[in-house]
Formats: C-alpha cells, sequence, structure tokens
C-alpha cells in the first residue's frame, strides 16, 4: 500500500474541436483491479483548453490520485464495449436454442474477425401467410463509438425478450441486425477508422471487397432485401456523439411534402417513449460530405417506402424532463435507449395500421410506452410534449456538426 496518494495530470493532446462536451462536465472513465467496475472522473479535475504548445490544439488535461500500488488502473474515452464482449454475449444467446434467433457469419474482417448477422423473427411455419416488414439496424462503424454498442444490445435484448410487445413484433417484422460493423477497429482500439485507415462510413458508394469486406459484405446484403417482395423499410446506423446531448436522429431531405412527414413519425414516437431523445436536435439533411454515409447512400438506394436513419447518443449526457442540469448516461440507460427504439416500432406500425390493435396478444395493461416508468416524459426540452420548434424540424435543410 502506498504510503500516500501519488497525484499524476494527463495531458491528452492533439483534440481539434472547439465544441466538446468536456466543456459541459464530461469526463474520462476509470476502473482499477479492485474496483472493477467502470465510473466517470470528478468533473472538478477535468479540463479542456486550447494549448500554444500544441499548434493552438486543444487538450484535455486531467488529474488522477493513484491510492493502490498493487492495483492496475485503466482509463477510458467512454465505457468500453469490446469485440470480444461482443463474442460472448452472441455465444449466450445462441446457447439459448430460441427458435425466433438466428446468428450467421455474413463476413470477415481485413484480419479475419467475424462480421455477425442476427435474424429476429417468429419462424415462418406459425404463420406461413402473414406479410413481414423488414428492419436492418448496424453499429459500430466507427469503431470509437461504444455507447451504441450498448444500445444495440439494448434492441437485441427486448426484441429476444419473452415481453408481449417483442413476442407482437416478432410475428408482424423481421430484423436484421449487425452489431460490429468494424470489428478490426474495435479490437485494435481505434476511434474512428478501419484496420487500414479508413473511415468506413464515407465508403458506401463503392466499397472494395478486400480494403472494406465488412462494409461490401453489408451493402451485399441490404441492396438482396431491397430486392426482396417484402422491402426493406427501416435502415437506422447507430452512432455515438462527442458534442451533442441527448439521443437524437439524422434524417434526409426530400422534395415531396407527404414523405417528410412520413419520415418525422418514427423520431417523434421514439421522442414520446424515450426520456433521452430529443426531436428538437433531431435534423435532416443532405450535406455532400455526408453523401457516402449509410443514411445517406441508401436513402438514396432505396425506394420512398423506406426509412434511412442515423440514431446519435451523447457520449456523456441528457437533459432529463424538469431537469436544469445534465443526467450523465450509465450502460443501463444507454441499454434503456436501446430498448426503447425496439419498442417504438410497435407504436410505429399501429400508427400506420399494419399491426391491428383488435388482434393485438398484448394485455390491456401493458403498452410499449409502459416499461420505463418515464416512458413519456422526456424529449430533451422537459415537458414532455412536442413544442413548436420541433413541429418544424422535420423542415430543418440544415446541419448540425456531425459524427457520422
Amino acid at each position: 500500500m502506498l504510503a500516500s496518494r501519488v497525484r499524476v495530470i494527463f495531458n491528452i493532446v492533439n483534440f481539434s474541436k472547439t465544441k466538446s462536451l468536456y466543456r459541459d462536465g464530461m469526463s474520462p472513465v476509470v476502473k482499477s483491479t479492485s474496483r472493477p467496475k467502470w465510473q466517470r472522473l470528478p468533473t472538478k479535475n477535468v479540463y479542456y483548453y486550447r494549448c500554444p504548445d500544441h499548434r493552438r490544439n486543444y487538450v484535455m488535461s486531467f488529474a488522477f490520485c493513484f491510492d493502490r500500488e498493487e492495483d492496475v488502473y485503466q482509463f477510458a474515452y467512454c465505457y468500453p464495449y469490446t469485440y470480444t464482449r461482443l463474442q460472448h454475449y452472441l455465444e449466450s444467446l445462441e446457447r439459448r436454442n430460441l427458435d425466433y434467433l438466428q446468428r450467421e457469419q455474413l463476413g470477415l474482417s481485413v484480419q479475419q474477425r467475424r462480421l455477425d448477422l442476427l435474424t429476429i423473427t417468429s419462424p415462418a411455419q406459425q404463420n406461413p401467410e402473414k406479410v413481414k416488414k423488414l428492419v436492418v439496424l448496424t453499429a459500430r462503424v466507427h469503431p470509437g463509438e461504444s455507447p451504441a454498442s450498448f444500445i444495440c444490445q439494448g434492441v437485441i435484448d427486448f426484441l429476444v425478450s419473452q415481453h408481449p410487445v417483442a413476442q407482437t413484433l416478432r410475428d408482424h417484422v423481421i430484423f436484421k441486425i449487425v452489431p460490429m460493423l468494424n470489428p478490426d477497429g474495435v479490437y485494435l482500439g481505434n476511434y474512428r477508422c478501419s484496420l487500414m485507415g479508413f473511415d468506413l462510413n464515407r465508403h458506401w458508394q463503392e466499397p472494395s471487397p478486400w480494403a472494406h469486406p465488412t462494409l461490401h459484405a453489408v451493402k451485399q446484403l441490404i441492396v438482396q432485401l431491397s430486392q426482396d417482395p417484402v422491402g426493406l423499410e427501416f435502415y437506422i446506423d447507430v452512432h455515438a456523439h462527442s458534442t451533442m446531448m441527448n439521443g437524437f436522429m439524422y434524417g434526409n431531405v426530400f422534395e415531396e411534402e407527404e414523405r417528410v412527414q412520413r419520415q418525422a413519425v418514427f423520431p417523434r414516437l421514439l421522442c414520446h417513449n424515450a426520456p433521452d431523445f430529443s426531436f428538437s436536435n433531431t435534423s435532416f439533411n443532405r450535406d455532400v460530405v455526408k453523401a457516402g454515409t449509410g443514411r445517406r447512400f441508401l436513402g438514396g438506394l432505396l425506394d420512398d417506402t423506406s426509412y434511412c436513419y442515423t440514431l446519435e447518443v451523447s457520449f456523456y449526457s441528457y437533459m432529463a424532463a424538469g431537469s436544469t442540469s445534465p443526467v450523465p448516461y450509465t450502460e443501463d440507460t444507454y441499454m434503456k435507449l436501446g430498448r426503447n427504439v425496439a419498442r417504438t416500432f410497435l407504436d410505429y406500425y399501429r400508427h400506420n395500421n399494419f399491426i391491428d390493435d383488435n388482434k393485438l396478444q398484448i394485455p390491456n395493461h401493458i403498452n410499449s410506452m409502459e416499461v420505463l416508468s418515464q416512458g413519456r416524459q422526456g424529449n430533451g426540452n422537459g415537458n414532455g410534449r412536442t413544442s413548436g420548434s420541433e413541429r418544424g424540424a422535420e423542415r430543418k435543410n440544415q446541419s448540425i456538426t456531425g459524427e457520422y
């Protein structure tokens, strides 16, 4: 045991953004051998500033006291979610032998890591004549955005559960989920790029089978699904954001007013389900620099009955209903957002009359918005209702500075 604490100041250099969540109270997370749960450092110990010694780039400095000599300490930008953790999780799902869950290897990365694809839906033989909708969800194209994996696991956990809402969704929808699109980048600890230094979310237009094999495989899958008679209705790509709070979405811009209104329905419903989702932060744009992203490319590829979104969540916090200070995210609250995303599909398909309320096998006292006690409270502006600024959000054509 150390006779006294050893205080160290770490300086992380070469940050380029003036706007940063570090200026809003975010701090790195830490764990040690004797304290294995990740926890945030005190905000008062963290500083973010422009430094003349580093070409006027920004520096994030934090002070930390090492108090146990025998401990090994680890620091991270956000709660890690590793490739190994995903493999253990998917293996545990497989061991449950669920007849409505299929795991397959869609491809391999450059370093021969698995690109996993999950299909979640009720077996066809239960109702062979039923027409189902098709939803595709991907995560971790940017490997450093670990909150995306917690959201994705929350979606999966809910969809494979015995909750009546999940059972109804499996009867009406086929979910195709790629939980880790950039496994090499995740394994190597990269923040944004693949093994070979590519930002995969700029290469959707012409992915290379040798340089971007995982992206190439996912694009082939989606093109194939889009040609299926069922048709692909939703594509959602999950990310994390380094300057914004709350969860929010990016969507595409269309000329037809009716299509604009239709595209706003899902984010509006999610806003009512999730206390941490902000419709007012949701933006619809056509930035040229985003042309190679999944949301933009697939929005142009798929027909006008399909919806393509980027789902973003803050690396740090959200503003809860009635609160004046941000609430830091935890692993659990990221996963709760994922569960709320999954539940929102029921509300969407009820809204569209694809799922008939009269035929639902859900007890009257249960609905998709009830599972979280705060389910209808939050939308980022603290009053649980849609504000005037939010009603106009689907008309936005400006871009929020984006991560994706």
